[in-house]
């Protein structure tokens, strides 16, 4: 893989290696806590960098260190400071201006994405794992959506997202308990689709971002987003979008070349045209 093409004190490392994109978490100082607006400006610059980069086709997100992320940091929480800073509308302005930003910037990513979570994924860590199209899980990862435990609430979507991912009755056991799930009940709930040991992580999710990258990046995009608009869509309107884009589809290059490989029996070869 490609050095990360940002320096290793920022906040989040950026790297790339053919058509796959890796971004890691790199505040192990304080267990990946993705409220620090240094973080959050950083993570939306790399999504917007990906978002206008036609040469990738999937997105890996993982943690340095031990942690995947801690979520909000506590310290900050204790000393009214950052985005906890402030009267109650100033407190809703930050959220609203900083890591709410996060679930938008990821949501609007037409990329497909991959959670690679490493370790604990609590709070809106946990909720960051839900934000990617695909978790993977490494055996010490532990899940919580943990916010009634320090008295708030989930304030980055993860109410919309959880349920979306376990179901009403397991996202409402794991918002009102705030207990963590372990990676092994995280994948018989459905909350990640694997999990391996620790070493094979990384790997395991790069071999994914590869399979999925071989596909041709125009329909990769528009399968996403119709996946995305069916979460909220009626039926027949996702029908009208999905006419409307299977005639884009049609008339890409990449859709003749996979149908002249299938006659011709040998690999496609996409450029993204």
């Amino acid at each position: 893989m490609n050095t990360p093409e940002t320096p290793d004190t920022d906040p989040v490392l950026y790297a790339q290696d053919g058509a796959v994109v890796t971004l890691t978490l790199n505040q192990p100082e304080t267990r990946n806590a993705i409220t620090d607006v240094a973080l959050v400006d950083a993570f939306v610059a790399a999504c917007d960098r990906i978002r206008v980069d036609e040469s990738v086709r999937c997105v890996i997100i993982t943690g340095a260190g031990k942690a995947f992320s801690s979520g909000g940091n506590v310290k900050h929480m204790r000393d009214k400071q950052g985005t906890f800073g402030g009267s109650p509308a100033r407190i809703r302005e930050n959220y609203r201006r900083g890591i709410q930003r996060i679930p938008r910037a990821l949501y609007d990513l037409d990329v497909p994405t991959i959670a690679a979570v490493n370790g604990p994924a609590y709070g809106a860590g946990c909720d960051l794992t839900l934000m990617c199209d695909i978790r993977i899980a490494a055996e010490e990862a532990v899940f919580a959506e943990n916010f009634v435990k320090v008295g708030i609430i989930p304030g980055d979507g993860g109410a919309w997202l959880l349920p979306r991912a376990v179901g009403a009755s397991r996202a409402a056991e794991m918002a009102f308990t705030g207990d963590p799930v372990d990676a092994r009940t995280a994948l018989a709930w459905g909350l990640v689709s694997r999990v391996v040991p620790a070493p094979e992580l990384l790997p395991a999710a790069r071999a994914l971002a590869d399979r999925i990258a071989v596909n041709p990046p125009h329909a990769l995009r528009m399968t996403k987003r119709l996946m995305r608009e069916g979460q909220h869509t009626r039926l027949d309107t996702l029908l009208e979008m999905s006419a409307a884009f299977q005639g884009t589809a049609h008339h890409t290059a990449d859709h003749d070349e996979a149908v002249a490989a299938i006659l011709e029996k040998r690999a496609p070869s996409f450029r993204g045209d």
